[in-house]
C-alpha cells in the first residue's frame, strides 16, 4: 500500500508579489489539494525570512482551515521553545474547537530563525535542551484533569501531537512518548534512516499510537516533462544557494542555474536537497517508489517550491494522479 500524500506549504512570498497574495495563494492551494485527496496540509513557523510568510503559524492555520472542510490542517511545526506551552495549548485548543477533528500540532525545538531573531523572540535558549519537559507540559494541558492552571480552550481536547526533527533527539523522544514522528529530510537528508530506526527502536505504545507512525518530508516539482520539472526546481535551488551565499530575499522565478553557482556550491546545494525529486509524473513517481522501497514510511509530506501558482497547483495534481 502506498503511503498517504500530504502538503507542506512554507507560504512563499514571491518576487513581485505581496504577502497578502502569498496567503491567497496558500488558500487557493489548500482548496485545490483538498479536492485532489491529499491527507493533511501543514505550515511551518519561520521568522526573519523575507521569502516565508508563515511566522504567525496558528493564525495562518485558522485562515486555511476556514477555507476548507475535510483536509487536516496543522503546524509542521510550532517551534515550542519559542513559546509558553500554555499559550500553544490555548491557541490550538481554540483551533480544534473551531474546526473539530481537523487540527494537527507538530512540534520542533529549533528556533526557526537565526540566533539574533531567536533573542528578539525572547526565546530562552535553555528550551532546546529542555524540549522533553516542554512537550510533556504541553500535553498535560490537554488532559481532562483538574490542575491549578488549565488551558481554556484546550483542556480535554484530542489534538494529535507530532514531534518533528532533523536529528536523533526528537526521534528518540517521539518513540518514548508514543507519538507520531516526522523527519525533515527535505533539507536535512543525512540522518533520515538513523532517525527512523531510532524512533522505531525506542517506540513505546501509548494511548495515541499502538505502533510507530513515520512521515518524511521531501521536495517535489512535477512538470509535464523531465525538462520542465528540472526547470521548476531551480526556484528551490536558488533559495538554498542564497542561504549559502548569505543572501536573503523573496522566492525567485525559475531560471537556468549554471551561471549562478560554482561547482562547489552546486554540490553543496544538491547534497542538502538529496530528497528533492523533479521531472515528469512518471519520473517522480519512480524516484518516490525507490525511496519508500528502502524504508517503511506511512506518509510523505511534500513541499513544492514552485514560483508560478498555476504550475504549483499542476505539480500537486500530476503527482496525485500518478500516485493513484
Amino acid at each position: 500500500m502506498l503511503p498517504k500524500l500530504s502538503v507542506l506549504d512554507l507560504a512563499p512570498v514571491l518576487e513581485g508579489q505581496t504577502i497578502e497574495q502569498s496567503f491567497q495563494n496558500s488558500r487557493d492551494l489548500i482548496q485545490h489539494v483538498e479536492q485532489l485527496g491529499y491527507h493533511r496540509y501543514w505550515v511551518a513557523e519561520h521568522h526573519n525570512m523575507q521569502g516565508i510568510a508563515s511566522s504567525a503559524t496558528s493564525v495562518l492555520i485558522g485562515y486555511l482551515a476556514a477555507a476548507t472542510s475535510t483536509i487536516r490542517v496543522g503546524a509542521g511545526g510550532i517551534m515550542l521553545p519559542n513559546h509558553s506551552p500554555l499559550v500553544i495549548a490555548e491557541q490550538f485548543g481554540t483551533l480544534e474547537s473551531m474546526y473539530p477533528g481537523r487540527i494537527d500540532l507538530g512540534l520542533g525545538r529549533a528556533p526557526g530563525s537565526d540566533m539574533l531573531t531567536a533573542r528578539a523572540l525572547r526565546r530562552d535558549e535553555r528550551g532546546a535542551y529542555e524540549f522533553d519537559r516542554l512537550v510533556e507540559e504541553l500535553m498535560e494541558y490537554f488532559e481532562d484533569v483538574d490542575r491549578p492552571v488549565i488551558a481554556v480552550p484546550g483542556r480535554g481536547l484530542n489534538i494529535p501531537i507530532w514531534l518533528l526533527g532533523s536529528s536523533l533527539y526528537s526521534a528518540q523522544l517521539a518513540g518514548k512518548l508514543g507519538l507520531p514522528y516526522s523527519y525533515a529530510s527535505h533539507f536535512s537528508p543525512e540522518l533520515l534512516d538513523d532517525a527512523i530506526n531510532t524512533y522505531k527502536r525506542n517506540f513505546v505504545p501509548s494511548d495515541v499510537l499502538e505502533k510507530p507512525y513515520v512521515m518524511i518530508a521531501i521536495n517535489a516539482m512535477v512538470g509535464e516533462t523531465d525538462e520542465e520539472g528540472e526547470f521548476l526546481a531551480s526556484t528551490l535551488f536558488q533559495q538554498f544557494l542564497g542561504m549559502i551565499q548569505g543572501k536573503k530575499g523573496k522566492t525567485k522565478p525559475p531560471r537556468e542555474m549554471e551561471s549562478l553557482w560554482t561547482t562547489h556550491e552546486k554540490q553543496t546545494v544538491l547534497q542538502q536537497l538529496k530528497y528533492t525529486f523533479f521531472g515528469s509524473p512518471q519520473t517522480v513517481k519512480k524516484k518516490l517508489e525507490q525511496l519508500i522501497s528502502e524504508r517503511e514510511v506511512d506518509e510523505i509530506i511534500i513541499n513544492s517550491a514552485i514560483y508560478d501558482q498555476e504550475k504549483r497547483r499542476r505539480s500537486y495534481q500530476l503527482l496525485a494522479d500518478v500516485w493513484k
